[in-house]
C-alpha cells in the first residue's frame, strides 16, 4: 500500500513506484512505501516481511509494534505520512532465505531511492534500522557492527540520524546482550522523536 500526500510530483513518483515490475521474478510486487512532502521523520528499514506484504500496511507486525513502542507512538501518529515518512531499503517483500527473509534487493534502492528522499525536504530525524539499511546510508566500513553503530548513535544524531537494530523477535539475543539499548537509548530517542513531531 501506498500512503502518498499533496506533492504533485511525489504523487507521480508513488504511483510509479507501485506500478514496479522490477522483482516480479521472486514473488508478486507489492511496493509498500509511506510518504510525504510535509514527513519530519524518516524510517528506512530493510524490506517488509511477508505478513506487512500481505496486508500492504508498513510494520504491520510484531517488529512493528515494538518499534513503535521505541518511538512512544501511537499507530495513528506512526501511520500520518505528513509525520512520518517509511522508506524501506526494498519495498517489496523478498521471499525467504535459509535464515528468514532474504535480504533486500540492491536494485529496489537503487532505482527509487534517491528520487523519493530528494523529495523529504522537511526531514529532521532519520532512524536506520537493522544492518542493511545502515550498510546503505552510514559512512562506515564493511567492518562496523551494528552494535558498534546502536552504541555510537551520538556521533550520527548530532547529523540527524539514528542507527537502530532491528525490533524483529528474533533479535531477543542482541536485546538481552545489550540491555542498555531500552533502558538508556530508547528514552532518549523517546524524547527526540517527540521534539520533532511536536
Amino acid at each position: 500500500m501506498i500512503i502518498g500526500d499533496r506533492s504533485e510530483s511525489l504523487k507521480q513518483l508513488l504511483a510509479r513506484i507501485n506500478a514496479c515490475r522490477l522483482c516480479e521474478k521472486q514473488l508478486e510486487p507489492r511496493p509498500v512505501v509511506q510518504a510525504s512532502v510535509q514527513s519530519k521523520m524518516l524510517i528506512i528499514g530493510q524490506a517488509p516481511g511477508i505478513k506487512v506484504h500481505k496486508s500492504g500496511v508498513p510494520w504491520d507486525d510484531a517488529s512493528g509494534k515494538r518499534l513503535r513502542q521505541w518511538l512512544g507512538l501511537e499507530p495513528e501518529t506512526f501511520y500520518n505520512s505528513e509525520l512520518v515518512a517509511i522508506v524501506p531499503s526494498a519495498f517489496c517483500y523478498p521471499g525467504k532465505g535459509k535464515q528468514g527473509d532474504l535480504p533486500p534487493p540492491k536494485l529496489c534502492f537503487d532505482t527509487w531511492h534517491q528520487q523519493i528522499i530528494e523529495q523529504l525536504n522537511k526531514v529532521e530525524l532519520t532512524l536506520l534500522i537493522g544492518q542493511y539499511a545502515q550498510a546503505l546510508y552510514l559512512p562506515t566500513d564493511s567492518k562496523t557492527t551494528l552494535s558498534e553503530n546502536v552504541l555510537g548513535y551520538q556521533h550520527y544524531a548530532a547529523q540527524g540520524i539514528w542507527p537502530l537494530p532491528h525490533p524483529s523477535p528474533r533479535n531477543r539475543h542482541w536485546f538481552a546482550k545489550h540491555p542498555w539499548f531500552e533502558q538508556d537509548l530508547v528514552p532518549k530517542l523517546q524524547n527526540q522523536v517527540k521534539q520533532v513531531l511536536a
